[in-house]
């Protein structure tokens, strides 16, 4: 079942509970309230223990190294996929990650980075003639669902990039995992399909598209990671000082498990 416009809303605000910075935000509120209070014993143990949690939120969630070692439990789960086998595929997937829209300053409805770098992944499979399908999936963003949408933008891409106009089949109506594997579901039926997503992503959409009925073959693109397990090969001690960068990374990486925990939990997968 797709979400209607008012649970899309619900589960995109419910997703902020999932956030490292929701939580600094409200530590450091509930801190700022009770600084202006009148002091007492109690409330300076709530103050210190505030304050001790903001820092861990800080220091511990934001470091480079928690936020490798997060996405390494995601991204091992599937190895890159096999350049040498000879195997074809009914289509090869590609799930979108993200659109921007038009504006004055911005000329045409723009795709992430994130998207682009998949569609990328999944035109350079179809030119190697693994699939003779190249289907593109993903929606509008947007809760009223009337912005951009992912797979117009990625399909516009691919084809300029020199896939077959004809070769291409999008779905422009979902707007989560759950919804992209419905949506591949109602475009190409069942069949064996090479689903590109990025490698952290990987393990919750194969699971989902497997429920579906397909016979799932992994490609996953876009790694953090250079090595795993030793990523202590490339460990520098600038890796222990945190940053917005892996704090951004380790909540991608929370969310993933949280979402793949949820779908669990409904039955979806």
């Amino acid at each position: 079942m797709e979400l209607s416009p008012f649970l899309f809303g619900l589960y995109k605000l419910v997703k902020f509970a999932v956030y490292p910075y929701t939580w600094l935000c409200l530590v450091t509120g509930a801190l700022a309230v009770l600084t202006f209070l009148p002091s007492s014993p109690a409330r300076r143990k709530w103050i210190r223990a505030l304050a001790v949690t903001a820092v861990a939120v800080l220091w511990l969630l934001g470091s480079p190294l928690t936020a490798t070692i997060a996405a390494g439990l995601l991204e091992s789960r599937y190895e890159p996929f096999d350049r040498a086998t000879t195997a074809r595929f009914d289509a090869v997937v590609v799930l979108g990650a993200g659109i921007v829209g038009k504006g004055s300053l911005r000329p045409a409805d723009q795709l992430t980075g994130l998207s682009m770098q998949r569609t990328l992944c999944g035109v350079d499979l179809y030119a190697e003639g693994r699939a003779p399908r190249l289907v593109l999936t993903g929606g509008s963003p947007s809760l009223s669902g009337e912005g951009p949408k992912e797979a117009v933008e990625m399909r516009r891409l691919a084809i300029r990039l020199g896939v077959p106009e004809d070769a291409v089949l999008i779905d422009d109506l979902s707007r989560t995992t759950y919804e992209n594997a419905l949506g591949v579901k109602r475009v190409l039926g069942e069949g064996s399909v090479l689903l590109v997503t990025s490698a952290s992503h990987m393990p919750r959409a194969a699971g989902l598209f497997r429920k579906q009925g397909f016979t799932v073959n992994p490609a996953p693109c876009t790694y953090r990671l250079q090595e795993w397990p030793n990523i202590w090969s490339n460990f520098d001690l600038l890796d222990v000082i945190p940053s917005l960068g892996s704090l951004d990374a380790f909540t991608n990486t929370l969310v993933e498990a949280v979402g793949t925990i949820t779908y669990w939990a409904t039955g979806k997968l």
